[in-house]
């Protein structure tokens, strides 16, 4: 289920207050500062940090 497009205009980056990159094939939303990437479950975005995983590069 995708994320609702007004919803991704508004969101930030709970650590840094950054923007985020939604991407379609992991379905999650990706600080691209703080390498973290925040699941998506169900079209909603789980926006803890300690949930968060780390993404490389």
């Amino acid at each position: 289920m995708p994320v609702d497009p007004k919803l991704l205009e508004i969101l930030v980056c709970p650590k840094c207050k950054g923007e985020l990159r939604y991407d379609e094939q992991k379905d999650e939303l990706v600080c691209e500062q703080c390498k973290l990437a925040y699941e998506v479950r169900d079209g909603i975005p789980v926006m803890l940090i300690d949930e968060a995983r780390s993404v490389s590069g």
